[in-house]
């Protein structure tokens, strides 16, 4: 149990949680990915005051979890061991794309946002 607490960046795992979460509101914002993959997935884009708060929270916690993750790795040396959950990760939440019948633009866009916060919260684990 303390190797999920030992040496790790806790600047570095909140920063990249921050960091991976502002990345995903631009990229599912109408500047980038955001309209396409709504139409993809079958969702009508709104407001931000209209975003649906338990996912929110949801993402967030989650976001924060895998940074946390990320940390861990990095102190363990094993940052591969991240790449391949985020590469298992990625195939999983393509899978349920497909038994949802997303569109390929919307399972692409999901799992281009994996990868990239990963990228993200590792970026933040070297810088912290």
């Amino acid at each position: 149990m303390a190797e999920l607490f030992q040496g790790v960046s806790w600047a570095g795992v909140f920063s990249g949680a921050i960091a991976a979460f502002l990345l995903g509101w631009l990229w599912y914002s109408p500047k980038l990915f955001g309209p396409k993959w709504a139409e993809g997935v079958g969702v009508q884009m709104g407001s931000a005051d209209e975003m649906p708060k338990a996912a929110m929270i949801c993402q967030i916690v989650g976001l924060f979890l895998v940074s946390w993750l990320v940390g861990v790795t990095a102190v363990s040396e094993a940052l591969l061991t991240i790449i391949l959950a985020v590469v298992a990760f990625s195939v999983m939440g393509y899978a349920g794309g497909l038994f949802r019948k997303n569109s390929d633009y919307a399972r692409a866009t999901d799992a281009g946002y994996w990868v990239a916060s990963v990228v993200v919260m590792v970026i933040f684990q070297g810088i912290f």
